[in-house]
C-alpha cells in the first residue's frame, strides 16, 4: 500500500468513526441531535465539527473529524525535532460533558500525523499515530473506575501486553495539573509517536481502531447507569467546580489545543471541549470526610485501578 493509499485508509476510518459514535451518543441520550459544521482551512484541509447540546443527559459535547496540512510552523517543527516542512494530520476529538454530576466528563482523541519536506514529495520522511482516552468523574466511584480501566486494558493486551501499563502511567503524567497537585480525572491511556517501529503501522492502525470502537459502548454504558441518580444543588457547584479544572488544563496545559491554535486552527472547533458553564471557588477547601474530600484524594498519579 502507498503512502497516499493508507494516509486516505486512515482518514476514512476516523470519518467513519465520528458517524458511528454520534449515532451511538444520540441513541444513549434519547433526545438531543448533532449539529454539523463543516469548514475549509485557509492553508489546506478542513473539517467537520458536531455538537451536541441540551440533551437528556449530555449538557455539551463534540466530536469533531479533521484532516489538515500545510506548512508545518517553525515553532512546532523545532519542539517535534524534525526537518520537514509540510504535514498531514487527520483525526477524531470527543468531549462530553453531562448534565448529571454523577455522570463523568470523557475525552478520547485518536490521530495519525505524517510529515515531507516539500507538498509534493512522493516519499514521506516520518509518520505516527498518538492520541488516547481518558475519564474525568466529578465524583470518582471506584466501581466505575475499575470498569472504565479494564475496558481499556483489554483493548491494550490484545494488541500487546505492555501497553496497558506503558499508556496508563503516560496518561497519568499528562492529565496532571501541575499547578494544582491533581490528576485531571482518574486517567486512562494516552500515547503519542507510534511509528510502528518493532511491529508495522498496520498493526499500530489495528490498535487505534481498537481505541476508538470502544468508545462508544464504554461511555454510553457509563450514562445509562448514572444519569438516573439524583443530585442537588451543593452536587452542581461541585461539577462546576471540577468544570473549572478541566478548563484550566486544557487552556494551559493541552498540547492539543496549542496545536490547533499554532496551526491557525478553527477556534470554535478547538475549544468545543470547554463546558457551557463552570465555576471557580477561592481557595476551595473540601469537608472532612465528605464525597468531595474523598474524590479529591483519589486524584493522584499511580492508581492502579485494575
Amino acid at each position: 500500500m502507498s503512502s497516499t493509499e493508507f494516509r486516505f485508509e486512515v482518514r476514512d476510518f476516523f470519518m467513519n468513526l465520528q458517524d458511528r459514535i454520534c449515532l451511538d451518543l444520540e441513541k444513549a441520550d434519547n433526545r438531543a441531535k448533532f449539529e454539523e459544521d463543516e469548514w475549509v482551512r485557509d492553508e489546506g484541509g478542513g473539517g467537520r465539527t458536531r455538537i451536541i447540546q441540551n440533551g437528556e443527559i449530555i449538557e455539551k459535547g463534540g466530536v469533531n473529524f479533521s484532516q489538515v496540512e500545510g506548512v508545518l510552523p517553525a515553532n512546532i517543527q523545532k519542539a517535534l525535532s524534525l526537518d520537514s516542512k509540510y504535514f498531514f494530520a487527520t483525526g477524531v476529538s470527543i468531549v462530553i460533558h453531562p448534565i448529571n454530576p454523577m455522570v463523568p466528563i470523557i475525552h478520547m482523541n485518536v490521530r495519525y500525523f505524517e510529515t515531507k519536506l516539500t507538498r509534493d514529495a512522493e516519499r514521506v520522511e516520518k509518520s505516527w499515530f498518538g492520541g488516547g482516552i481518558d475519564l474525568t468523574p466529578h465524583y470518582v466511584s471506584k466501581v466505575d473506575a475499575v470498569f472504565f480501566h479494564e475496558q481499556l486494558k483489554a483493548v491494550c493486551d490484545a494488541a500487546d501486553e505492555s501497553y496497558y501499563s506503558k499508556f496508563k502511567a503516560w496518561a497519568d503524567d499528562y492529565f496532571y495539573i501541575k499547578h494544582r497537585k491533581e490528576t485531571r480525572g482518574i486517567g486512562g491511556i494516552f500515547f503519542d509517536k507510534l511509528d510502528g517501529a518493532g511491529s508495522s503501522m498496520e498493526e499500530v492502525f489495528s490498535f487505534v481502531k481498537s481505541i476508538g470502537n470502544c468508545f462508544a459502548p464504554t461511555y454510553t454504558y457509563l450514562m445509562k447507569k448514572n444519569s438516573k441518580i439524583s443530585y442537588d444543588q451543593q452536587d452542581k457547584d461541585w461539577q462546576n467546580l471540577r468544570r473549572g479544572r478541566y478548563v484550566e488544563f486544557n487552556l494551559v496545559l493541552d498540547k492539543g489545543t496549542k496545536f490547533g491554535l499554532d496551526t491557525n486552527g478553527r477556534i470554535e472547533s478547538i475549544l468545543m471541549s470547554l463546558p457551557n458553564n463552570a465555576g471557580w471557588t477561592y481557595d476551595y477547601q473540601a469537608k472532612k470526610g465528605s464525597r468531595q474530600e474523598e474524590t479529591l484524594a483519589l486524584l493522584k498519579k499511580g492508581v492502579q485501578w485494575v
